[in-house]
């Protein structure tokens, strides 16, 4: 299934601040952000990425 554009979301690094995984999700069941500990590729290192704008 394809992502579309109202289902994507962007995880930004809380180290960098630079965007580094999209994912997508049901905005319609899950109203909090998602919040999620990921490889970034700038720090070199798993760190914790939450939901951008």
């Amino acid at each position: 299934m394809a992502k579309t554009k109202e289902n994507l979301v962007k995880f930004k690094c809380n180290e960098c601040k630079k965007i580094t995984h999209y994912s997508n999700r049901n905005k319609k069941k899950l109203k909090e952000k998602l919040e999620m500990k990921k490889y970034c590729k700038f720090c070199k290192k798993h760190t914790l990425h939450k939901e951008a704008k």
